[in-house]
């Protein structure tokens, strides 16, 4: 009699979840009654705003409302999107061709790369990553070639260096700033070399843009579209997830170049039928009515990154302030460089009862960083703080 194979062709190639040994670990102290502060995922805390709660749920009680929707997103989502990037970025969308509702980022980039890349195609990914933008390409049996981000100007340096080396041209470069983990920010003008160099190869340009409203200091992150040509080779996708506290809504797009667009949207066509039409209903109310909600979730998320990056270094742990994301990318303490990030990250979790995300979960350069998601209220994050000076008070004791 057969069995199944042990291995499954797709998944074999995808590896060890790493931040599954820190989950596991939180997992077991809290079921022991311990109360570990937990910076580990960048799952917003706070409330969906009440206009787009009630519009879900009166559209909910509608029966028309409970058939299938479309895969590409009901029009006047579409068209709200569109209004909305003409008023922020003064971009004009076409809703029909150059718009198409996902069921967040994550939908949006791992079909994306379903439709457009083939065996052996390469593309450019960001060097750490969040885990999609490498596998994503994986899995659709593309080749991903890192690049790495430490600056913008060192990553069009090394950009310009890969495509002189190159026998033949990527066939994509996937993009993502604010840049999660690093939290490097870019402005227009790296938008415009990036462009001028995808048009120049014939190359597309993916820009994952999900923390677009998440920017402090006075620092307005950029869209690439705004960019002259960029839609002749460029998509971006957009997210409801942090600007709106809407994580477990999935609600995305992916906006631009028609072609792209169009090869996600026969993708999809196959694969679902969109979002629970209330869902996409309540999201128009959050684009049209709910602009005051984003400024003042980004303004909390500010407050955040001040209290924990002056308690960091109060503690003698020195951090700079990002521009923008939800996140914190420390390096690790001198006195704990020498064991990685995961041993570091399970030292803090076990004796000072703080989960962070270890860095090489986002690929090898990441080993020397953790990262904090700002997802905890100022009481807790204050709670974790003592907690740290005092572990590191005891380390340099010992």
């Amino acid at each position: 009699m057969g069995s199944l194979p042990d291995e499954f062709y797709r998944i074999s190639k995808l590896p060890p979840y790493v931040f599954a040994v820190v989950n596991e670990m939180k997992a077991k102290l809290r079921a022991a009654q311990y109360d570990v502060v937990d910076f580990g995922m960048g799952n917003p805390d706070g409330a969906t705003p009440r206009p787009i709660v009630s519009k879900l749920a009166e559209a909910a009680r509608n029966p028309k409302n409970h058939r299938y929707s479309v895969s590409r997103g009901i029009p006047n989502l579409r068209h709200e999107i569109s209004k909305r990037y003409a008023r922020n970025y003064g971009v004009e969308l076409d809703a029909e061709s150059e718009a198409i509702v996902t069921i967040g980022a994550k939908d949006a980039l791992a079909h994306l790369m379903f439709a457009v890349i083939g065996p052996g195609d390469q593309v450019v990914t960001p060097m750490p990553c969040y885990p999609i933008h490498q596998w994503g390409v994986i899995m659709a049996e593309g080749q991903a070639v890192p690049l790495p981000v430490t600056s913008p100007a060192a990553y069009l340096n090394d950009l310009e260096a890969l495509y002189r080396k190159s026998v033949k041209p990527p066939k994509l470069i996937l993009l993502n700033f604010p840049h999660n983990p690093t939290t490097v920010c870019v402005d227009l003008d790296f938008f415009r070399e990036i462009i001028r160099i995808a048009r120049f190869h014939g190359t597309m340009v993916l820009h994952d843009f999900a923390y677009a409203d998440l920017c402090f200091d006075g620092y307005k992150a950029p869209s690439i579209l705004q960019v002259e040509g960029a839609k002749d080779v460029a998509v971006e996708i957009f997210s409801m997830t942090k600007s709106y506290n809407m994580a477990g809504w999935r609600v995305g797009f992916c906006l631009g170049n028609p072609k792209m667009i169009q090869a996600l949207a026969r993708i999809k066509s196959y694969l679902d039928y969109g979002n629970f039409q209330p869902i996409q209903i309540a999201a128009i109310i959050g684009l049209r009515d709910c602009e005051d909600e984003v400024h003042k979730i980004c303004h909390l998320y500010e407050r955040r990154r001040d209290l924990l990056i002056d308690g960091l270094n109060a503690a003698g742990w020195p951090v700079e302030k990002p521009k923008g994301s939800m996140f914190v990318w420390a390096p690790i303490p001198e006195q704990f460089r020498g064991v990685g990030s995961l041993d570091f990250a399970k030292q803090l979790l076990e004796k000072a009862l703080v989960a962070v995300s270890p860095g090489i979960g986002f690929g090898p350069a990441g080993d020397g960083h953790v990262r904090f998601a700002l997802i905890e209220n100022h009481h807790r994050t204050r709670q974790a703080l003592r907690s740290i000076k005092q572990f590191l008070r005891d380390y340099k004791g010992a």
